[in-house]
């Protein structure tokens, strides 16, 4: 069973600063229907102005990835790390007992468009953690790129929870397959351009839940390349 999430059907908050679309239920958005999925809290899809940013705030027991669409978004943190987030990189902050950060664009002529996406962790309280790695364009597309995963392989980060996030790239034509073992769902996200799942039609900003599938085959459609992010939940 395929349930798609209509790009605007999602919540949305504007700021001035910020544009912000929420999948599931966050801050001052709260739908009943769609609070999380499985172990799936958040998945915001945010754009942040120029010269504007996330003041220093604090974060616990949650499991948080950043995946940058467009620009370059500067991380700090309490626990000393710091740096930029560009297009291809993949950050993991296990927020744990208890982490403070900021997030801030510091162009002054370019908006950074992003993915954060929040799992609930396999259990509280957890030590803090830091890990961010880059994933070329060439290892995501035309394929399903691990890039973060309980029990990590082919370099991906290390998240804890039981999931897997893979990340893709499909040009014309282009096609890739995952198998879903017993009892696991599967969350879609697409970024930009358009895609099938099993048959089923996305376009840029709609998701899709994904229940009592085996085998899924996500194929590009429309002229532009496709973007996305699968997640394969216990």
């Amino acid at each position: 069973m395929i349930t798609i999430r209509k790009s605007e059907d999602r919540g949305h908050a504007e700021h001035g600063w910020l544009f912000a679309r929420h999948t599931f239920s966050f801050a001052n958005y709260f739908d009943r229907a769609h609070t999380h999925f499985r172990t799936l809290r958040v998945i915001n899809e945010d754009v942040v102005q120029p010269g504007q940013g996330f003041g220093r705030h604090s974060h616990n027991d949650m499991e948080i990835l950043t995946y940058i669409l467009e620009g370059a978004l500067e991380h700090k943190d309490s626990m000393g790390n710091k740096g930029a987030i560009r297009p291809g990189d993949v950050q993991r902050m296990s927020a744990g007992s208890g982490v403070e950060h900021s997030e801030f664009n510091h162009s002054q002529s370019e908006p950074v468009h992003l993915l954060q996406i929040w799992l609930f962790p396999e259990r509280k309280g957890i030590e803090p953690g830091y890990e961010q790695k880059h994933f070329p364009a060439e290892e995501r597309r035309g394929k399903l790129a691990l890039v973060a995963a309980r029990e990590p392989r082919d370099g991906s980060l290390t998240i804890h929870q039981d999931a897997a996030v893979f990340a893709s790239l499909l040009g014309p034509g282009q096609s890739v397959s995952h198998t879903l073992a017993s009892g696991r769902g599967a969350y879609l996200q697409l970024a930009r351009g358009s895609v099938t799942v099993n048959g089923q039609t996305l376009k840029a900003g709609d998701g899709a839940a994904i229940e009592k599938e085996t085998e899924l085959k996500i194929a590009q459609a429309g002229a532009d390349e496709a973007e996305f992010l699968l997640f394969d939940l216990a």
